[in-house]
């Protein structure tokens, strides 16, 4: 299981994963077909997740459990700054889908 922080046009958001990394193709066109198009993602701790979100961390790892897929736990931009360093991020992932940008 991952934790992720996706940096999106509209400001983060955090996301647990069962796919394998956060660069795996199926993770990136799952956010895609949700419309984003373009972003940076770093894995986060989980265990910080685990403590900061409680029941809501464990109702979805027991919903991802079997399967392959994400779901979002935090989309509030603000709560996820205050609790995630940015000096503790994995290493970024950054995608962008081609377009005519200069």
């Amino acid at each position: 299981m991952k934790a992720v922080i996706v940096f999106t046009g509209t400001g983060p958001i955090l996301i647990l994963s069962s796919y394998p990394s956060i660069d795996d193709p199926n993770f990136v066109n799952k956010l895609n077909a949700k419309g984003i198009k373009k972003f940076i993602s770093f894995e986060v701790p989980i265990d910080q997740c685990k403590d900061l979100y409680g029941y809501s961390y464990r109702d979805i790892i027991e919903d991802l459990q079997d399967t392959n897929d994400m779901r979002i736990l935090d989309f509030d931009g603000h709560h996820i700054f205050k609790n995630f360093s940015l000096k503790k991020m994995g290493p970024p992932f950054i995608f962008e889908e081609q377009s005519n940008c200069f």
